[in-house]
């Protein structure tokens, strides 16, 4: 559960730096480039390559799903920047960890996971109180709205492809899929830097490390708690747990508001917090 915990604060400190970059860095694709660079030497930092080889069974599989995870990871973090800096740090985060349908969805449906009582309720509970966080009357243009349904669609399907890893390939290969992963995203960061001619200032530069260091641990600690907590488990409690400590950092920092409606539902994440881990 130290692991699940961890994430959960690695997750949300990336929101809040985010945010923060929001008036000071000026390439949005050389901060996000910067912090795969960060990611990249702290995998490789944790990756054990003693014995290793290109000829090693399984790798194939594991540079496969790196790829299509790097992929996931990129269009979510340009999806998070762009849907913070027109609708703060709230409702992004809600929405990037509303896609915990996609990974619990695969867990129960794909591998066959079940569930207890309790914590089906405390799954629905999440879930609900994600919703209605996301509420609370404002009016959103159609263009951020579609925007925040790709983020939720886009961090749900990065989170399953740590689950699918962990059920199909090696799991003495998980250091490199982190480091696949994040090297892939570097690479198709930096094309997209070429083609928009972005330079990396030194607000850039700062950010990107900022960024970089809690957004590999919060992959690598997501990926080794699911060694230790059902998958059912696993990505609730970090959705719902990144949530709540976002939507207290957003009130308390950056003086966002949340109506009765909000506090209810963040009411309603600590008490599927506590069931889903019954």
């Amino acid at each position: 559960m130290g692991y699940l915990v961890l994430g959960i604060a690695s997750s949300a400190l990336v929101s809040v730096v985010m945010r923060l970059s929001g008036k000071k860095a000026s390439s949005e694709m050389g901060m996000l480039a910067v912090n795969y660079v960060v990611c990249c030497l702290m995998a490789a930092l944790y990756t054990d390559f003693s014995g290793f080889s290109w000829t090693m069974e399984g790798l194939p599989l594991v540079a496969g799903l790196s790829a299509i995870n790097g992929v996931f990871y990129l269009a979510g973090f340009v999806l998070l920047k762009w849907n913070i800096t027109r609708n703060g740090v709230v409702l992004p985060a809600t929405f990037q960890k509303l896609g915990v349908l996609v990974p619990t969805l695969l867990s129960m449906v794909v591998f066959g996971e079940s569930l207890q009582p309790m914590q089906a309720i405390g799954i629905l509970a999440a879930l609900a109180a994600i919703i209605l966080l996301q509420g609370g009357g404002e009016k959103k243009q159609a263009g951020s709205m579609l925007g925040l349904v790709l983020l939720l669609i886009g961090g749900g399907a990065g989170d399953a492809m740590s689950k699918v890893y962990e059920e199909v390939a090696p799991a003495a290969l998980k250091d490199q899929f982190l480091l696949f992963t994040f090297a892939v995203a570097l690479i198709l960061c930096v094309v997209l830097c070429l083609v928009k001619k972005q330079r990396v200032g030194l607000w850039d530069l700062i950010f990107g490390v900022c960024i970089g260091v809690p957004n590999y641990f919060s992959a690598r600690f997501l990926l080794l708690s699911l060694s230790q907590v059902p998958a059912v488990v696993a990505f609730p409690s970090f959705s719902a747990g990144t949530i709540i400590l976002v939507a207290l950092i957003g009130v308390l920092l950056f003086k966002e508001q949340l109506n009765r409606r909000k506090l209810i539902a963040l009411g309603l994440v600590v008490g599927a917090l506590v069931l889903l881990n019954l």
